[in-house]
């Protein structure tokens, strides 16, 4: 397995043996994976479990077999739960009935938590090697995803006559191109001539030169580029260090990463590659639960920069914050942000969650991906024996196609499959009978992510042979 790990995260495809279609083959990679104690750390639906009508206080997985575990390949739209993240919420709502109040400013020994108007500060900490930040400082967790960027558009995007325009990518995930759009009509302007779309360059796919390409055109009249660190449709990874250091070296004030489908899944070196800011949900890759509070990444450079922001209580430093003052005095950093006090049980959650990634150890989401990049590596190589499959059936047309980009370098975990027009709701009824669990894209697409946090190799071939049987069905 380290063969494959080394070849796929140079960015090359390896080629796999005779018997990787085999079941014993992929039992025999999920052997090697140093990774594997980590799905015990989550619980995953049952087939039975994904059937329930209600609440019969039954736990999913408490028999522990095996068998019985749904496919669970959607965590790039909400993941697995974390068995510690139950623990932390015990543990909150027993801090809460014992000291009420008090919870605010005591921890206590035994516990998996800080104070409550310390969890957002300490869910920073844990996050310094998920996003690549310089320092805790750069990162703060409140709000949503989209509240956040609506915060960092109203410090950032200062439009004026001359430079106005947002540059953004297509398809952009809806909530992004909402938010975007009423920012620009809040500050007087019409986003049909100050919102920018790059379109790709061939079929869906947006090369890093045609991005460049883009910039650079539009570059002097260009307020904010604001792109998805992966795309959620296609899955493909973009170029985060070129295109920020190109849109600032033709002076372009701000750069903006949505990294909803990034954070958690793929390294990120946000400091190092100088962006602005960031914003990421925390209930896809990081598994903190549906709605959890959402991550901001905002760069050391602006920090001491006496920058315009939209304030609130939590956002003053601690020592004023219970003064009760009408001064504003910032919290240093991110942190300075922030609004009202956060949901301390959402936060025991993102908390919990990022502890197991800290499981991992010193770099975890470069061991994460080494993983990863086989495991997709490995679903990518069964897919495409089903189109050779495909191909090799006298008159037979394709039933799908592979859309994320085959260099494993422009890919997380997700791999989207478009079908053939008109099979996507006969394929999805198959799979879920199956006891599978991916996200379909209406008209035609199923978007399949295997997560190396609680994923293995047999689910990606099981999954395969699945997915066949759905085809000759559809």
């Amino acid at each position: 397995m380290d063969s494959l790990t080394t070849a796929f995260r140079s960015g090359q495809k390896p080629a796999f043996p005779a018997e990787a279609g085999t079941l014993e083959y992929a039992q025999s990679l999920d052997q090697q994976d140093k990774l594997r104690h980590l799905r015990k750390e989550f619980i995953i639906p049952t087939r039975s479990s994904l059937k329930k009508k209600a609440l019969n206080g039954v736990i999913p997985g408490e028999r522990d077999d095996e068998k019985e575990n749904s496919i669970y390949f959607v965590g790039n739209s909400l993941g697995a739960q974390p068995k510690a993240v139950r623990r932390a919420l015990e543990s909150q709502l027993e801090t809460w009935a014992s000291i009420g109040v008090n919870g605010h400013f005591t921890t206590f020994e035994n516990s998996p938590l800080s104070s409550w108007q310390d969890l957002a500060e300490s869910c920073a900490r844990q996050s310094v090697d998920l996003v690549g930040a310089a320092v805790p400082e750069e990162i703060i967790y409140m709000n949503t995803l989209t509240a956040n960027l609506h915060l960092m558009m109203a410090t950032f995007y200062k439009p004026t006559a001359e430079r106005h325009k947002v540059i953004t990518e297509w398809k952009p995930f809806p909530s992004d191109w909402y938010a975007v759009q009423s920012q620009i009509r809040h500050h007087g302007f019409d986003p049909s001539t100050s919102l920018i779309e790059i379109q790709p360059s061939s079929d869906i796919y947006l090369s890093t030169e045609s991005i460049l390409a883009a910039i650079t055109e539009h570059a002097s009249s260009t307020a904010l580029v604001l792109l998805p660190g992966i795309q959620y449709y296609t899955g493909q990874l973009l170029d985060i260090k070129t295109i920020t250091a190109h849109a600032h070296s033709l002076g372009i004030p701000c750069v903006g990463w949505d990294l909803a489908h990034a954070a958690g899944n793929v390294p990120l070196h946000l400091h190092d590659w100088n962006v602005d800011f960031a914003v990421w949900c925390t209930y896809k890759y990081i598994n903190a639960g549906p709605g959890s509070t959402a991550g901001l990444f905002l760069h050391q450079k602006h920090h001491d920069k006496n920058l315009n922001r939209l304030e609130g209580w939590y956002g003053a430093d601690k020592s004023v914050r219970f003064l009760m003052e009408k001064e504003f005095k910032p919290s240093s950093g991110a942190s300075g942000w922030q609004l009202s006090n956060p949901s301390a049980i959402d936060l025991a959650s993102v908390g919990a969650a990022l502890g197991v990634f800290e499981s991992v150890g010193d770099k975890y989401m470069e061991s994460l991906r080494d993983k990863a990049v086989v495991l997709t590596g490995y679903l990518e190589h069964l897919l495409e024996g089903l189109i050779r499959e495909e191909v090799g059936k006298k008159g037979s047309q394709n039933a799908f196609r592979i859309i994320t980009p085959g260099n494993p370098l422009e890919r997380g975990t997700q791999l989207s499959l478009m079908l053939r027009e008109g099979i996507l709701d006969s394929v999805s009824e198959v799979l879920a009978e199956e006891g599978v669990v991916c996200d379909a894209r209406k008209p035609d697409v199923i978007r399949v992510a295997p997560v190396p946090l609680y994923c293995r190799f047999e689910d990606v071939w099981k999954f395969v042979e699945i997915f066949r049987g759905a085809l000759a069905r559809a």
